[in-house]
């Protein structure tokens, strides 16, 4: 599996210090080739390489590929519409990262639970 185990931390810490997730609420999964983090059953947000995967929704989709460092997710060579890549420039700082993983928690928490 490869991803950057330094940037998988970074949002495990994020993802503990969420009002309303409990520590056993957050489950993790190989994915992509890389790691995601599951909430309810839901894929929200994850690691391959070193980019962050961020699972954000068709409302926000658009918003988000119009802002640096943040391109379309198209593992299976096809967009996946709701999901994008961010290079590690746009997550760099913390502040930056708990954007985008509140953004992923906040589509997330509109799905059912598995």
């Amino acid at each position: 599996m490869a991803y950057d185990e330094g940037v998988a931390q970074r949002v495990r810490e994020v993802l503990v210090d969420c009002d309303g997730i409990a520590d056993d609420g957050i489950a993790e999964k190989s994915m992509f080739g890389g790691i995601a983090f599951m909430i309810g059953g839901n894929m929200c947000c994850g690691i391959v390489d070193d980019n962050l995967m961020a699972r954000i929704g068709p409302a926000e989709y658009k918003n988000a590929l119009a802002m640096p460092f943040v391109r379309q997710m198209d593992f299976t060579g096809k967009a996946m519409k709701g999901f994008v890549y961010v290079a590690p420039a746009g997550f760099d700082s913390d502040d930056d990262l708990k954007g985008w993983v509140d953004m992923s928690l906040a589509f997330t928490e509109t799905l059912p639970a598995k």
